[in-house]
């Protein structure tokens, strides 16, 4: 009971240091869309993961900013062309606001689909609650355990999102490749159609030829 009642208490605690955002947005061709989130301590971490569910070649262009030394003007944190996902982390050296933003220029006629999340955590680790009957031996393979844990869902939460866009993108080129053998099978067809009407024709203006010559 001890160590349910100590596990229960600092993941309630640790939550209250992390916040984070999971959103899916479609960007339209040559669309350019950003997202904001705001750092209120220095050294907080910052972990922003994205990745293209559909669309064209699965890519997108990319580019995290954030504020630096100088007042008013910003600087480049992460940024990348043609990507198809990434997972990052990095730490906020200065307070305030942080831009995230996706540029679909590269698509011309092509909606992207993208799935991402941003979360800010602070680098303050909670202290076992202390209880009678306690020793710190308990105390330490408790944290241990938390740590543990948290370490494993963390693992398990990635190899979902990599498992989802692998599913994704996969039923995508399903749904693209029966898209394209329909497309072939109604063009086979007309051209089949298409044959059979030009030799009916032939055969009529040779038959119609020769009785004209006959007479």
């Amino acid at each position: 009971m001890l160590v349910l009642y100590s596990l229960l208490t600092l993941l309630g605690t640790l939550s209250s240091f992390a916040t984070a955002t999971a959103l899916t947005y479609k960007l339209t061709p040559n669309e350019k869309e950003c997202f904001y989130t705001h750092v209120a301590k220095e050294g907080s971490k910052v972990a922003f993961y994205f990745a293209v569910q559909s669309g064209g070649s699965f890519d997108i262009d990319y580019i995290v900013t954030g504020p630096s030394k100088e007042p008013g003007k910003e600087r480049t944190i992460l940024d990348g062309e043609k990507e198809r996902q990434g997972d990052y982390v990095f730490t906020a050296n200065y307070p305030g606001e942080y831009r995230f933003c996706f540029d679909n220029s590269v698509s011309t006629f092509t909606d992207k689909l993208v799935d991402f999340e941003i979360s800010v955590e602070d680098e303050v680790r909670a202290n076992l609650p202390q209880k009678t009957g306690a020793t710190p031996e308990q105390l330490s393979s408790v944290e241990e355990t938390i740590l543990k844990v948290s370490s494993q869902i963390s693992t398990l939460t990635r190899q979902q999102k990599y498992f989802r866009t692998r599913e994704n993108r996969n039923f995508s080129t399903v749904r693209s490749t029966e898209r394209r053998v329909f497309n072939f099978s109604l063009l086979e067809g007309a051209v089949m159609v298409g044959m059979a009407c030009l030799q009916v024709f032939v055969v009529r203006m040779f038959f119609t030829g020769g009785r004209k010559g006959y007479v």
